[in-house]
């Protein structure tokens, strides 16, 4: 197929058939990792530490079903990109009349720098926790080494970085977990028994609208094709299905469980102590008391590692959405590609220099967020229920019914989050 010949330089160049066996299955985990750091992203953090600290582990239960919901929805936009060759960027540049697809993708370049704001945010409020570094170099800092990331390493390479950053958050909370002291029976209790505490509803809202992200979309359908396995047979593209959903529910699993560890972190040091946490800064210092000296800095580098995974990948779906605009695949050294990432980077790194209160710069880029997520999620589920799209890979009715449904619920949900926000 076209796409793949003109993809020369970012995703691994040799095409193959996949094989059998528990090995070479591993071989294909990677791409939901990527998307996986999109939702323990510093927006998670904040919202993760107020619902363990104001209700315990009565909300643990938002993040399974938030899971639940996402492995459907990031298993679709892959599904779109293994039976189209196509992401979703340029499936929509492609079947969508031009009026319409421009500002559709033009909202989610907008979305994606909303996305990178509060990524690099997140990673320069850690630099200041852990040496000092005022909030406006460690911005700076944090966009000049991603930019050099992405610009000076296959994507290979940034695959297995981001692995190994996963890595050490995941291990970062087990550490911090070591150290407490926790129910697990209510935590047994809250992951599957939904509860309604008294105040809860916009904590519980802002959960769910951390998890499901517009950019992890667009940027799953594209990088599921790193992999490069011959798509002009069936049998192919079936095997890869069920490869791609394994990948998408091990690396959404691990997600689901450093979001539950973040709670029960909480849980078990600032609701049991009584002791309300309202900004991410303030959790670090909180910690030292209760925990120890070690364990607020093993939080603060967590969030680092944290920041800087979400900032490379908002970027890598902003150079994903605007190639798509020019019917372009991703492909670090396209003009293309860069031009979207740059545009990421840069112009969220200028709000923040223009919005003197952090918070309220989370508190826009939730709200862009809130009103572009529906345009993505109905676009999605439109181009992969069209025969025309999809041929006989189209969503069926019951998927169909599945993913209109999950539709409706982000929907809702994150317009009464911005609802909430702003009276």
């Amino acid at each position: 197929m076209k796409l793949f010949n003109r993809i020369k330089s970012f995703y691994n160049p040799r095409g193959h058939n996949p094989r059998h066996g528990v090995l070479d299955i591993l071989k294909y985990l990677g791409p939901g990792m990527l998307v996986t750091v999109g939702f323990i992203d510093p927006g998670n953090w904040a919202s993760n530490l107020a619902a363990g600290a104001d209700f315990g582990y009565s909300l643990l239960w938002m993040v399974t079903l938030s899971t639940v919901m996402l492995i459907v929805l990031q298993h679709n936009a892959a599904h779109l990109g293994i039976a189209t060759g196509l992401c979703l960027s340029e499936a929509t540049a492609k079947y969508v009349k031009k009026p319409y697809s421009g500002v559709m993708l033009g909202s989610a370049m907008l979305a994606s720098i909303s996305t990178s704001l509060a990524e690099i945010l997140g990673s320069a409020i850690a630099l200041d926790m852990l040496f000092g570094v005022p909030i406006a170099v460690g911005v700076i800092l944090t966009t000049i080494f991603v930019l050099i990331m992405l610009f000076t390493n296959s994507y290979n390479k940034i695959e297995k970085w981001i692995i190994g950053f996963v890595s050490i958050i995941g291990l970062s909370f087990i550490y911090e977990l070591s150290l407490v002291d926790i129910s697990w029976n209510e935590a047994i209790t809250g992951w599957v028994v939904p509860s309604f505490p008294k105040n809860s509803i916009v904590v519980i809202m802002s959960v769910l609208g951390a998890v499901v992200m517009p950019h992890n979309l667009f940027l799953h359908s594209e990088i599921i094709q790193s992999r490069k396995w011959n798509l002009e047979s069936d049998k192919v593209i079936q095997k890869q299905l069920k490869y791609e959903f394994f990948d998408t529910f091990f690396s959404m699993i691990i997600g689901w469980a450093i979001n539950s560890a973040m709670i029960l972190l909480a849980a078990s040091t600032f609701f049991k102590s009584g002791t309300a946490v309202t900004e991410l800064p303030q959790a670090e210092k909180l910690l030292a008391p209760l925990l120890g000296s070690n364990a607020s800095t093993i939080f603060a580098v967590a969030l680092l590692f944290a920041g800087i995974s979400s900032t490379i990948t908002s970027a890598m779906a902003a150079g994903t959405i605007f190639a798509g605009i020019y019917n372009e695949p991703f492909d670090i050294k396209d003009n293309h590609s860069r031009t979207g990432v740059l545009i990421s980077l840069v112009i969220a790194s200028i709000i923040i220099f223009l919005i003197k209160n952090p918070l309220k710069g989370l508190i826009i880029s939730q709200m862009i967020l809130s009103m572009q997520l529906p345009i993505t999620i109905f676009l999605q589920i439109y181009l992969t229920s069209s025969e025309k799209v999809m041929g006989k890979y189209k969503n069926s009715l019951l998927n169909k019914i599945l993913l209109y449904s999950i539709a409706g619920v982000v929907t809702v949900l994150n317009v009464v989050l911005l609802i909430n926000l702003f009276f």
